[in-house]
């Protein structure tokens, strides 16, 4: 009788499902929920209203709620996952309302704080929730491949072919399919990148040279875009991981000895190389330290914001959600003032003294990486200590529970540093991009357990040339 470990060597086999009511139904649904933050700035440019760039805040929770309804899950760990998830997320809920009833905030300001952070949350509950079988996962893999090569695709139309860089005032224009956002450059390169390491990780029967083409492309994509702090979050998160790691010294050998060589390469690149001096840009040493310009300007959150407090429970719950500098306090209340007003929205006068103290440093319109709006600071200035606490609980349940081997674990430390500079923690089109992949990568280890099989694909156990256009579609998404 054959071992588990014999077990796991042996690729999956496809075998046609038997048929189940209302499966497609909730595996595309889950999709069209995706779609709906990745894809409606392309609506847009065709003429769609700009009201779709908000439809994803109504449409997933909605799917969320009906898969969860709908979902034939038997499995007792995916069942306790998704269980277990969805009372943290509900406990970050309860936060906002604690603080939104102390503060008279509105209660559109904290329905939509909690959607803003945890919106991605939602989504990667409805994916768990999908009992996939092989088939499905594989065509469920391949549409999120799809939407990655298009991102980035669409990157080096903008670039090369319509040169949007080069007309003035649109220097930082490519956008991938996020064109139109003011931070679309850096949402696109953050994609980008994700998609890099996970197809880097994911697409071992292509050829080594080709995956490592793949995450070129997608950093050079990064570089087009001018976001050069997306590359500093993945060197925090790299390290980050790093600090997981010592508790086997050789791995975390590998993983200093790799860092090294990339960093030194790197820095090397940054001085001899023309297309990488804008990161030169941070390398400026009298703008940090305790008194440096960008140090009391990251910090500026941190000292104004208890200037206005007037309880003993505000250190606790904030000034209230979209009160200070999240997302939502930060812009999206005066940008949607019309259409949020009505519901009730509210503001806080300690949102205009940080966009003072913003103005008033000449730092202030230089770089996002020197911004006191940063997700970590929203989140404490809006709920608070119990809110910070409760949301690191949500990434808890997600690490702990989800996040079983480097790949995943990684991706999941790159919106926790992304934190630490803007808002890129609350921006619905890479953080839903971050759960889909999440999700994907927990779903094809869990039915890699199912089938007991080392991994998910077709019957063909070795790469071939493709032979025709369909095929080389096929190969590139991993249905082949």
């Amino acid at each position: 009788m054959k071992s588990y470990e014999d077990l796991t060597q042996t690729p999956y086999y496809y075998r046609p499902p038997k048929k189940r009511k209302g499966f497609i139904k909730l595996s595309t649904l889950v999709l069209f929920g995706f779609c709906s933050a990745f894809y409606p700035r392309v609506l847009t440019l065709l003429k769609f209203p700009s009201i779709i760039n908000l439809a994803h805040l109504g449409i997933i929770p909605w799917i969320c709620a009906f898969v969860l309804l709908k979902s034939k899950v038997k499995d007792r760990k995916q069942i306790a996952i998704v269980q277990e998830l969805t009372i943290a997320v509900m406990l970050f809920f309860a936060v906002n309302l604690a603080s939104a009833i102390l503060n008279n905030a509105g209660f559109i300001n904290a329905c939509l704080n909690f959607m803003f952070f945890c919106e991605h949350f939602l989504l990667l509950i409805a994916i768990v929730s999908l009992p996939l079988t092989p088939e499905k996962l594989l065509q469920f893999r391949a549409f999120i491949i799809f939407s990655s090569f298009t991102n980035t695709i669409f990157a080096y139309v903008q670039h090369y072919v319509l040169q949007l860089h080069l007309r003035e005032g649109l220097e930082d224009n490519i956008k991938g399919v996020f064109i139109g956002g003011g931070a679309g450059h850096v949402v696109a390169a953050s994609v980008a990148l994700t998609f890099g390491v996970y197809y880097f990780s994911a697409a071992k029967k292509l050829p080594i040279l080709f995956r490592a083409g793949v995450a070129l492309a997608t950093f050079w994509h990064m570089n087009m875009a001018d976001a050069k702090q997306v590359m500093l979050v993945f060197g925090i998160a790299g390290i980050f991981l790093l600090l997981t790691k010592f508790q086997n010294i050789v791995q975390a050998l590998q993983y200093i000895i790799g860092g090294v060589v990339l960093g030194y390469a790197f820095f090397w690149g940054i001085h001899n190389i023309e297309a990488l001096e804008a990161f030169q840009t941070w390398m400026r040493p009298e703008i940090y330290g305790p008194e440096g310009e960008a140090t009391l300007l990251k910090t500026a959150t941190f000292r104004i914001v208890p200037t206005f407090y007037d309880s003993v429970l505000h250190p606790w719950l904030g000034l209230g959600p979209g009160h200070t500098v999240g997302r939502l306090g930060g812009w999206m209340l005066r940008e949607y003032d019309s259409l949020l007003r009505p519901l009730g929205s509210t503001e806080h006068p300690a949102t205009n003294a940080i966009w003072q103290a913003v103005g008033a440093s000449w730092l202030g319109d230089q770089s996002s990486m020197f911004s006191p709006l940063f997700g970590w600071a929203g989140i404490w200035g809006d709920v608070g200590w119990l809110g910070l606490i409760s949301f690191l609980y949500v990434w808890w349940v997600v690490w702990r529970r989800l996040c079983f081997d480097d790949v995943s674990k990684f991706i999941a430390l790159c919106p926790i540093a992304f934190g630490l500079i803007f808002t890129q923690m609350e921006e619905p089109g890479y953080m839903l991009y971050v759960a889909s992949i999440i999700g994907l990568r927990w779903q094809e280890h869990h039915c890699q357990k199912q089938n007991k099989v080392s991994e998910i694909a077709t019957p063909q156990t070795a790469y071939q040339r493709p032979k025709s256009i369909k095929d080389l579609f096929q190969v590139l998404l991993l249905l082949k």
